[in-house]
């Protein structure tokens, strides 16, 4: 999350995702690091108990919101 933050506060456009739990946690991140509308991608949680093949199938779903998000950066 904060890699994106300070990628996006250099110019270089980002995606972070977070699991949904911390979705809270995440806008607390962006407010406190002065991007209060700071948009990121969530994926349901928890991931860390999938299968590789689960990880790959959740990474291909969200691939598309991923280059959505990239495209159209923070605005």
């Amino acid at each position: 999350m904060l890699d994106g933050i300070l990628f996006e506060k250099a110019g270089i456009p980002a995606a972070s995702i977070v699991t949904d739990v911390f979705e809270g946690t995440g806008h607390a991140m962006a407010q406190s690091w002065g991007l209060p509308d700071y948009k990121f991608l969530s994926l349901p949680h928890p991931i860390a108990n999938l299968s590789e093949a689960q990880l790959d199938q959740r990474a291909r779903e969200i691939v598309p919101e991923i280059v959505k998000l990239l495209l159209q950066g923070q605005e």
